[in-house]
């Protein structure tokens, strides 16, 4: 059977249901807006291992203007507006991969903790470990790409006393020396410094050096990426032939520092650098088609990057909602 329908008719049918809904008409819905949302983790399969990312809750950096160097501020904001972003407020998430071999829990990265220096929408990742069915005190390493207040905020709590009780901590020891200076405490670093110190102190005898090209633990590589921070380091996480790597923050934003990779982060110690490790390993990463998971790209971060032009783009990978 053939339909026809003119553009007359449906605009009066459009007038019409416009019409009922005014009048209170029996189409209105009347359950009542439940105001919640999903769970902040997601798990999936690599391989023999069981990955579940857990959320420290979205970090806004506010206007970019400031932020992100080395481009014209117009055209940053015009390459967040083209990509449907705002060009005002740049919102980063906090991604932070929990690998089970079988034998060991394996926590990337611990987020914020109690600070609220980037505002209140931070601080969960205990909250995301709780709703995934993950506890704290069953955390066997605690693996950090590098001493800054996001990554490293969570290892102690209010009390100052560790989250994570019976977990070993690694870290590259020039970023561990670097951050928990007390001779930096009179420099612009000395926010810094004082959660590196408040965090990694406590867990001191606790902490294991990892050396660049080094398997430290069962399926995990560490790979120098220095600039962000002077150990900044990113891993290799590998089971059953399957891997991904975990880019801590290589990049930043998945637009800006992708399209223009060599474009600056005012928050790396030494920018020219952070461009060189972030064309290099990108360029590996893309070339070999390897799996990323960014600490800061959109929820739950995970998917490829491609050489496009002079930079890159980022591909996320569809959420498997079965294991």
């Amino acid at each position: 059977m053939t339909l026809n329908v003119s553009r007359r008719s449906l605009l009066a049918l459009g007038a019409g249901l416009g019409a009922s809904t005014l009048l209170g008409g029996t189409a209105s819905a009347r359950a009542p807006k439940l105001g919640t949302q999903t769970p902040y983790w997601h798990r999936f399969v690599l391989g023999d291992a069981e990955v579940t990312v857990v959320s420290d809750g979205p970090l806004p950096l506010g206007d970019p203007s400031g932020t992100f160097t080395g481009v014209p501020k117009e055209e940053v904001k015009k390459m967040l507006s083209d990509n449907f972003l705002s060009p005002d407020n740049v919102v980063l998430e906090q991604n932070s991969p929990i690998v089970n071999t079988g034998d060991k829990l394996i926590l990337f990265d611990t987020g914020m903790g109690t600070s609220k220096a980037f505002g209140p929408t931070t601080g969960r990742q205990q909250k995301s470990m709780q709703e995934a069915g993950i506890k704290p005190e069953d955390i066997d390493a605690v693996v950090l790409s590098h001493a800054h207040i996001d990554h490293i905020g969570g290892i102690v709590g209010a009390d100052n006393k560790p989250l994570f009780p019976n977990a070993q901590y690694y870290i590259a020891q020039s970023d561990l020396d670097f951050w928990t200076d007390e001779g930096k405490m009179g420099s612009p670093l000395k926010d810094f410094v004082v959660h590196a110190r408040k965090n990694l102190l406590p867990v001191r005898d606790r902490i294991v050096f990892f050396k660049d090209g080094q398997e430290f633990l069962p399926g995990v590589t560490a790979i120098a990426a220095p600039g962000h921070t002077v150990g900044h380091t990113i891993f290799m996480v590998s089971s059953g032939g399957k891997s991904f790597a975990f880019l801590g923050d290589l990049s930043h934003h998945a637009v800006l520092l992708l399209e223009r990779p060599r474009m600056e982060f005012s928050y790396d110690t030494d920018p020219k650098q952070a461009a060189a490790s972030r064309v290099k390993l990108l360029e590996t990463l893309a070339a070999n088609k390897t799996p990323v998971m960014s600490y800061h790209f959109a929820w739950p971060g995970y998917g490829h990057v491609a050489k496009a032009g002079e930079g890159f783009h980022y591909y996320p990978e569809p959420m498997q909602m079965t294991l």
